[in-house]
């Protein structure tokens, strides 16, 4: 969840109970629908990606956000981007708990829940933890995080204005969450109204995308060390050469982004520490590896620091370990020069690397001290799994291809979006507030706006 995240962690386990209270109608009346020039749906079948503008940074904010439309008429909501859990939730104006919005910033539902039956949400549950007493049931859901965050709420559907590089305007119904009752971790709430769910479960809005033909099941990131960055749905920036590729993990945990077994190289040698199960995150800000890799790089560092001009400080308390200068720092690039290289190296790919520069894994606080941004991830309760959060993944586009069932990095600009429309883009600059969905009965799949 967004704020401060010194201590997030992925959202690792998105468990979802579906069927409790509050009542909401189901589906959009004709009258509130938009009035569209109908043309064919065809021709954009899998012809397109969407691309938005991201905000944020590692630190001081510690989260990237993404400004989307929802609804009709369209209201935009800011989201703190997830690729560790599926499901998209905003805060709902309704009787709320941990709302953090003013009202007119909340999603109102407009009689658009979705039921019991509908398939997207029985995808949620197993059968042996069903809740929903009949189909017709209300589909409520809970979502809950590693960082002990959670949001419950209402399943319900609306419309989602999005622009496609190939110039179509759709506004196709997907389904998302209305949360009533947040659960913060820490003492600051967050900047953001809710969560996008990135992951590859149904919920997605990618995967939801893709079983209407609009999108290639393929979703990715570009986060820009500078701050901002962008986020795409579909494969039309993905470039056929130039990208590391790693399959996905067989045996992953489902709706989560894993690979491996990867070997951790310092400095371009082996370290010794083999068979790394890694998770790609972009809700976590720093990455997190199990205690035996984390101890293991940690010594590395500091013994290859012995004699240097910069020593260990107890006085910041940004990260757990830091650095102090002869001089206060103002950038990792004034300290990188005193740190080596990082990799790791995938087994079950031949020849692929993420190479890891010191700008991966360090920040400069604002007390001017340089800081480890990787962090002992058995401390905070994720056991032997690794997490590769933002800071490892800045520069770089990231592709997610669920198709393809691989995850792939190559290094590029983030700093400038790709070649879409800059009204487009300026106009979903501003950040503001939320979304998600599925078809609901006799409620259109989409809508085709008028260029």
């Amino acid at each position: 969840m967004g704020g401060d995240k010194r201590n997030r962690v992925f959202a690792l386990t998105a468990l979802l109970i579906l069927g409790l209270s509050v009542t909401f109608p189901c589906c959009f009346s004709a009258a509130n629908q938009p009035q569209t020039k109908k043309k064919s749906a065809q021709a954009n079948k899998f012809g397109s990606s969407a691309v938005f503008p991201l905000h944020g940074n590692v630190y001081p904010l510690g989260y990237y956000s993404v400004s989307i439309n929802i609804g009709y008429p369209a209201k935009r909501f800011d989201l703190d981007i997830d690729t560790g859990s599926d499901l998209t939730w905003v805060q709902c104006d309704a009787p709320c708990t941990g709302c953090t919005k003013p009202r007119e910033y909340l999603y109102k539902p407009k009689n658009n829940h979705l039921q019991c039956g509908d398939p997207l949400c029985v995808a949620f549950h197993s059968p042996a933890s069903d809740p929903c007493k009949t189909p017709d049931d209300q589909c409520d859901y809970e979502v809950e995080y590693a960082d002990q965050g959670s949001s419950l709420g209402v399943m319900v559907n609306d419309y989602f204005p999005l622009k496609f590089t190939n110039g179509s305007q759709l506004g196709p119904r997907l389904a998302f969450g209305c949360g009533y009752d947040q659960k913060y971790p820490g003492p600051n709430t967050p900047p953001t109204t809710g969560v996008i769910g990135l992951g590859n479960g149904k919920a997605s809005i990618v995967s939801q995308l893709s079983r209407m033909g609009l999108t290639r099941n393929v979703v990715g990131h570009c986060l820009s060390g500078q701050g901002g960055g962008f986020l795409f749905f579909g494969d039309d920036l993905v470039s056929s050469s130039g990208v590391m590729w790693t399959p996905m993990s067989r045996n992953s945990m489902e709706n989560h982004y894993s690979s491996g077994p990867a070997e951790l190289v310092f400095n371009g040698k082996s370290t010794g520490v083999k068979g790394l199960s890694l998770v790609f995150d972009s809700g976590s800000s720093y990455t997190y590896f199990n205690s035996q890799a984390y101890k293991a790089v940690v010594n590395l560092v500091r013994n290859d620091l012995d004699g240097k001009p910069i020593k260990e400080t107890n006085e910041d308390k940004s990260l757990p370990i830091c650095w102090k200068g002869r001089k206060p720092f103002k950038s990792v690039g004034d300290a990188k020069n005193f740190f080596k290289p990082l990799a790791l190296s995938f087994i079950n790919a031949k020849n692929v690397q993420l190479q890891l520069s010191p700008e991966d894994y360090l920040i400069v606080s604002k007390h001017g001290n340089v800081c480890f941004g990787i962090l002992n991830g058995s401390e905070v309760g994720l056991g032997n799994l690794n997490i590769i959060g933002d800071i490892m993944l800045l520069d770089k586009m990231l592709i997610y291809d669920n198709e393809n069932q691989r995850i792939g990095w190559a290094p590029a600009n983030c700093n400038r979006l790709p070649n879409v429309d800059r009204e487009y883009s300026e106009g979903n600059s501003q950040p503001i507030v939320a979304n998600l969905g599925i078809l609901a009965q006799h409620c259109p799949a989409y809508a085709l706006y008028d260029q």
